[in-house]
């Protein structure tokens, strides 16, 4: 079976500067579907100004106005796009596409890039960063040495989505794209499947630290702003199960940042939870108003009160504050440390690494080591970013403006 029709996913470019590209998705409909299409998009860049999405449990509708780059690639944001669609088949039937294994993603090879460079610089792990992302290669974990000497070994472990890289020519253009960006800086590179001895080295800390866990990860909730004005540290979630004898209404009014369709979405997804109809608009001051109206896998809406309040306090929590940043001394040493969490099928928030190499390179601070691990805490699996900072003759700012740079910069709004 295959895609039947031509027009499952449709992208009109915008002709002006200043208008929004638009993005048509008419397939059929899975749970989970609004939160793979988000991540693809935010995969590539870009942020969505508005957003309709409309289905009757079979056949789904969705239309995003995204604000577009010179650079982005259309054509293959649009066969990204349509491998996230179900199969476009008269055969397909509501009891199909809903089955769990159609809706977890086959698991990628993992690959290690290894490769030695003959001597630092502040902006060399953007460089390679920026270019793996071009070439569509997702970075799983990285793990940085400086030697006594100055040379750096660096592993990236990666999967890559065109799924070529064990092919001779894929490697050939992976190194020459590296070798292109760091020239007589590398001294060697090496891609090879990874296997577990291998994986292995690539774990970071067993554990994180009290102390880490308590100021990171937990979030005290604040109350609504009297003036009705929504900032980064305030959302309003209500819902009502009044207006639809099928469907609970979830109202958001926040404050937007980057990928935060993707954040409600990826929730809902993790509570299998199914979107009938939605509505996302951004306005030009930055708040954001979100109507959904929403059910369960079972058709029904959600009435239990525990179930209720549970989604509600999720949904605010990730509006507020969907990844965390602190910069923490490790000794004599200085730590940066973000966290994100994973969704349920094993899928961790796109371009973290990307945009906390930009913002360094910007602050225009050296990157000693980074460790990429997952870990369990409060009963979630988190991707954490451990990141040693090198003081060299001091850091330009004070640490709590470095930590507030890279969080506006993961959020979009530096």
């Amino acid at each position: 079976m295959g895609i039947l029709f031509d027009d499952v996913v449709l992208i009109k470019e915008a002709e002006n500067p200043g208008d929004y590209t638009v993005i048509t998705v008419n397939c059929p409909d899975k749970t989970g579907l609004g939160c793979d299409l988000c991540r693809v998009i935010l995969l590539f860049g870009l942020s969505i100004a508005r957003g309709d999405v409309s289905t009757d449990g079979k056949w789904c509708y969705l239309v995003f106005w995204v604000v577009g780059r010179p650079t982005t690639r259309w054509d293959l944001l649009e066969n990204r796009l349509l491998e996230v669609c179900p199969m476009c088949s008269p055969a397909f039937s509501k009891i199909y596409y809903y089955r769990p294994e159609f809706q977890q993603p086959k698991p990628l090879d993992v690959f290690l890039l290894k490769f030695w460079c003959s001597h630092n610089r502040k902006d060399l792990l953007h460089d390679v960063t920026k270019v793996l992302c071009e070439l569509e290669l997702t970075i799983k974990r990285v793990k940085v040495s400086t030697a006594p000497d100055g040379r750096v070994m660096d592993l990236f472990f990666v999967t890559d989505t065109r799924e070529l890289l064990h092919t001779k020519k894929r490697q050939e253009e992976t190194i020459g794209h590296l070798e292109a960006v760091l020239g007589d800086a590398m001294i060697s590179c090496e891609i090879e499947l990874a296997g577990s001895k291998v994986t292995a080295c690539s774990q970071g800390s067993s554990f994180l630290t009290s102390a880490i866990t308590e100021d990171m990860f937990y979030l005290e909730l604040p109350s609504k702003q009297p003036n009705g004005f929504f900032t980064s540290n305030s959302a309003s979630v209500t819902m009502d199960n009044s207006l639809s004898p099928s469907h609970t209404l979830v109202q958001i009014l926040c404050q937007d940042h980057k990928g935060l369709l993707y954040d409600i979405m990826r929730t809902l997804k993790d509570y299998n939870i199914q979107v009938s109809y939605g509505r996302f608009f951004a306005n030009p001051k930055g708040n954001c108003e979100v109507d959904l109206f929403i059910m369960q896998v079972d058709g029904k809406k959600i009435v239990d009160p525990e179930k209720l309040n549970s989604l509600r306090s999720r949904l605010r929590m990730e509006l507020i504050c969907p990844l965390r940043v602190d910069v923490l001394s490790r000794g004599p040493d200085t730590e940066l440390l973000v966290a994100n969490p994973v969704e349920l099928s094993g899928r961790g928030r796109p371009l973290v690494f990307h945009d906390v190499t930009i913002a360094l390179k910007i602050l225009d601070i050296h990157i000693f080591s980074v460790e990429i691990a997952r870990h369990m805490i409060h009963d979630r699996e988190w991707e954490v970013y451990r990141i040693l900072l090198g003081d060299g003759d001091g850091f330009p700012l004070p640490r709590m403006e470095i930590k507030e740079y890279v969080r506006k910069k993961l959020m979009g709004w530096e």
